[in-house]
């Protein structure tokens, strides 16, 4: 097959499968803008769009690994008990409400490792991608670059992400995105020097875990989720 980007043919071929889902997402986003009269109506729309972003994926993905498991928030499949697939729609509350800050999360895991991950933003059609050992990427309109962190730590010039619901103390110039599968991903770009989040499930946080460590960053899933530059104290 012809690779559409840097990286393994099992990596190209997952991200095939996310661009074939992601065209119909565009059209449910669509519709979507036009519920916006109905929040109920709308919320109701997003979870079937969510239940059909696995369905249409999950054929594709079988023909990358036959045998492979699937997680989602919401379905999970038994496969070979060493593959799985993880799969998440991050930020469907912005799906909601028309705002496009929203992607969807895919990951590889083998043996209880992520091999390869990908993070997808529909709207934009911007990939952010890894694979173990490899590097992190970013790819928009066929061009490739690799990802790494900042490298800032000063807490007046940080600009840290937010996915928390007490009123702790925050540092730096803070941004409260409401996905945090992009928030993981854009640490992992030096777009944001650290994100901190209550527990999220993992099918959310997944890829985006292997593309910060992948691009030079540290996460740590304690009693909060916190990714870093690795240069950041909190």
């Amino acid at each position: 097959m012809e690779l559409l980007i840097k990286g393994s043919t099992e990596l190209n071929k997952m991200f095939m499968a996310l661009q074939r889902t992601a065209s119909g997402l565009r059209h449910d986003f669509g519709e979507v803008e036009n519920l916006q009269q109905s929040l109920r109506g709308a919320r109701d729309f997003v979870q079937k769009a969510s239940a059909r972003i696995e369905e249409s994926i999950l054929s594709d993905l079988l023909l990358v690994r036959p045998s492979a498991g699937l997680l989602t928030p919401n379905v999970s499949h038994d496969g070979d008990g060493r593959d799985e697939f993880v799969l998440s729609l991050s930020g469907a509350a912005n799906f909601v409400r028309g705002n496009p800050h929203f992607a969807i999360s895919l990951a590889l895991r083998s043996g209880d490792e992520t091999k390869i991950a990908l993070v997808y933003s529909p709207i934009d059609e911007r990939l952010y991608y890894a694979e173990a050992e490899r590097g992190a990427y970013i790819f928009s309109a066929y061009h490739s670059a690799r990802m790494k962190v900042s490298n800032l730590s000063e807490p007046s010039e940080l600009t840290v992400a937010y996915n928390t619901t007490d009123s702790r103390k925050t540092i730096g110039d803070v941004r409260r995105t409401g996905c945090p599968a992009l928030d993981l991903a854009w640490v992992a770009a030096g777009k944001f020097d650290a994100f901190v989040s209550d527990p999220l499930d993992y099918a959310e946080i997944a890829a985006g875990d292997l593309l910060v460590r992948e691009a030079g960053g540290r996460i740590e899933m304690g009693a909060d989720l916190i990714a870093t530059n690795g240069k950041v104290e909190l």
